[in-house]
């Protein structure tokens, strides 16, 4: 009912917004934003204001393409290709807050709209990438394009709108057209739909509540007040609460000796999606796979992995297939050592039974202790939010010479968001980063870097980008500040990678700046990740929140030597997930699907051991179901043989603050990484392929 409503009055909103000008003048999209540095007024924006602005986005976006189509004059560069690489600039605008709030910042209402507005985007979409006339002028600009006198950068341009629309059915016929259509927009409502159960299954379906002291024990303090401050926050106070976020589930799985309860929790966690209610996603799965087949083979591939993998550095699924065939010949060995070292202690111990999946933190653990006498628990004080933000700031800046600033006259999706402006050496504004920190209901899991403004050329001036890391780590107490886990610093510093690669982004148009293949978009991230272990770098960020004193050495040396552990695990089960994922998308013909028996099949096939599930089974799998990583899970690996080889030229220089390295980084791989295809860039930076040896030897795998 819900949703009807919000129907009828979306439409009545479209109704009366075009007709008053007084209303549309009130709606923050309709206008140039009035804010410092023009970020999004969210202070001032309202749930009301996104269909009517998202309407007239269409509207406008759909004059400017008929004037391109019907332009008399004969098809160019600027008449036809520059001007649809300009089109769309409300509908950018309001599009980039609308979809990142409703991944962070989420409630019924936004859901109810993401609804309304899937089929709507996915017809405007298809309007544009099947119009026979503007494609018949785009491919004029492309056949003549060696005669037009243009840059290198403009025939790139040229020549990826031609592929981008060849991809997108431009040459389809018309029977075929509407079957894409139709195509297109099932899978667009199905990903929302992914999406949204995933989210009532990691956020509202589950709580484990503990009344019991006794079944805290062997937690942390640190952990314990933290679940007692969630409980707060659920009206529960006097208990204490874990959920399936993971700065929340982890710890517990790590600590509490409790072996029932931490089956219950993990066993949620890995069944979400799979419970036979409302959100189950096997369905949805089944019904995503079956159609992504059909739109590959209507496209002339294969299979949607072809279609996918055809545009990555990658080029083929067989070499996707035997660069993670050769990563798991080397991994399954050593977390099948991993496993039998764990039952060895779970029998010296007494335990009377076999490892299972949610034994694995608990026991690792131990082993962690035991091997490297490290206990996460002793590391978390030196690691607050505070210092590790601080210390990424810091390498950025040895790096690049930029600089941040912290504002608090910028306003915000929610209370707890920072804001800084990001500055080059010379004090030249670059750009404004939000960081957004903690878990919450409406927030998705995991964590992300994204953009309210992409870096950008408007009018032959600069358009400064507007930047988003989004993370779920662990919130701060009534007793402490955000301490965080090792996982968590370093994924912040993965996260914030991303964001250097988005504020250095350079380039006047939008199809080519900073647009990357696939395989190469983890490499600013991970390369970045290096910096964080370093011990110089350590010694400068890594200070005791109470004290102020550095990480000892003795901590740096525990970190280092413990660096090779639990890899075995760690590369099998992500291994697993990208296998899963390639095994979906390299079926080649539409087939009703049992989704747990594929998922078995998948995982039986290449002998995973039963210790260990994939890092994401089918019906939470959200980088490949609800987002934009199908066929293309296997792209951190990939990435990370890029990143051990580039920071391994930093370590070779004797120097990791290496600015001759660093601006060449900057300039190739950075700045003009959309320049050129994404090995070329490697290698301008590089000066040679890159190695696997030093991935596999950072793994302890060779």
């Amino acid at each position: 009912m819900r949703t009807i409503s919000l129907t009828l009055m979306a439409m009545t909103m479209m109704f009366f917004f075009g007709c008053n000008p007084e209303k549309k003048a009130e709606n923050p999209f309709f206008t140039e934003y009035l804010t410092p540095f023009q970020v999004p007024p969210f202070d001032k924006i309202d749930t009301t204001h996104y269909m009517p602005a998202f309407t007239e986005g269409i509207a406008q976006h759909n004059a400017e393409i008929d004037s391109i189509v019907n332009n008399p004059a004969a098809p160019d560069f600027g008449n036809t290709i520059l001007a649809f690489d300009k089109s769309g600039k409300l509908l950018t605008r309001v599009s980039k807050v609308f979809y990142n709030l409703n991944e962070a910042e989420t409630n019924k209402q936004l859901q109810a709209i993401a609804r309304e507005l899937s089929p709507v985007m996915s017809k405007h979409s298809d309007d544009i990438s099947l119009n026979e006339k503007l494609f018949a002028r785009i491919k004029a600009v492309y056949d003549k394009r060696l005669e037009m006198n243009l840059d290198s950068q403009q025939l790139r341009v040229v020549e990826k709108y031609f592929r981008d629309f060849e991809r997108q059915g431009a040459n389809l016929p018309a029977d075929k057209k509407d079957q894409l259509r139709k195509l297109n927009a099932e899978l667009s409502m199905l990903a929302l739909t992914f999406g949204e159960n995933l989210l009532a299954e990691t956020n509202d379906n589950f709580k484990l509540v503990i009344e019991d002291k006794k079944d805290l024990d062997g937690l942390p303090q640190g952990v314990i007040d933290g679940a007692a401050e969630t409980a707060k926050e659920k009206g529960m106070e006097g208990k204490w609460v874990f959920t399936l976020s993971k700065p929340s589930m982890i710890p517990f799985l790590q600590y509490a000796k409790n072996r029932d309860l931490r089956e219950k929790i993990y066993r949620a966690y890995f069944m979400r999606g799979n419970n036979g209610d409302k959100n189950d996603n096997k369905e949805t799965v089944a019904k995503i796979v079956k159609l992504r087949v059909e739109k590959a083979r209507l496209l002339g591939y294969d299979s949607y992995a072809a279609y996918v993998v055809d545009e990555n550095m990658a080029k083929t699924p067989a070499n996707v297939n035997d660069f993670l065939a050769k990563l798991w010949t080397s991994s399954l060995p050593v977390a099948k050592k991993e496993a039998a070292e764990m039952q060895k202690i779970i029998d010296r111990d007494g335990g009377q039974f076999k490892l299972h999946p949610w034994d694995w933190w608990y026991y690792a653990e131990i082993i962690r202790m035991e091997k490297y006498n490290l206990d996460e628990s002793e590391l978390k004080p030196y690691f607050s939010l505070a210092n590790v933000r601080d210390g990424m700031f810091m390498v950025a800046t040895r790096l690049y010479g930029i600089t941040f600033e912290k504002r608090t006259d910028l306003p915000v999706f929610q209370k707890d968001v920072e804001t800084f402006e990001v500055k080059e050496a010379d004090g030249s504004h670059l750009g404004i980063l939000y960081l957004d920190y903690y878990p919450r209901d409406g927030k998705r899991g995991g964590a992300w870097c994204t953009d309210f403004r992409s870096s950008g050329w408007e009018n032959d001036k600069k358009v400064d980008p507007v930047i988003s890391v989004t993370c779920n780590f662990t919130k701060p107490t009534a007793t402490a500040p955000s301490l965080l886990s090792w996982e968590e610093t370093t994924t912040l510093f993965h996260e914030f990678g991303h964001a250097l690669h988005a504020l250095f982004t350079e380039g006047k148009y939008t199809r080519t700046a900073g647009n990357v293949p696939q395989d190469y978009v983890e490499l600013p991230s991970q390369v970045n990740e290096n910096w964080a272990g370093d011990p110089g770098v350590l010694k400068a960020y890594a200070r005791h929140y109470k004290t102020g004193a550095a990480i000892p050495d003795q901590l740096i040396d525990k970190i280092q030597k413990s660096s090779l552990f639990n890899q075995g695990f760690e590369t099998v089960e992500y291994l697993a997930a990208s296998i899963l994922d390639m095994d979906y998308h390299e079926l080649t013909e539409p087939t009703d699907l049992k989704v747990l028996d594929f998922e078995s099949n998948a995982m039986n096939k290449i002998g995973l051991i039963p210790e260990i599930i994939p890092r994401y089974r089918s019906t939470y799998f959200a980088h490949i179901f609800g987002g934009g990583y199908a066929a293309g899970y296997y792209v951190y690996i990939w990435a990370a043989v890029l990143d051990a080889d580039a920071f391994d030229a930093f370590k070779s220089s004797g120097y990791i603050y290496n600015k001759e390295l660093a601006a060449k980084f900057r300039k190739y791989c950075l700045a003009e990484s959309g320049n050129d295809e994404g090995m070329k860039q490697y290698r301008k930076f590089r000066g040679q392929d890159p190695s696997i040896d030093a991935l596999l030897k950072r793994r302890g795998l060779k």
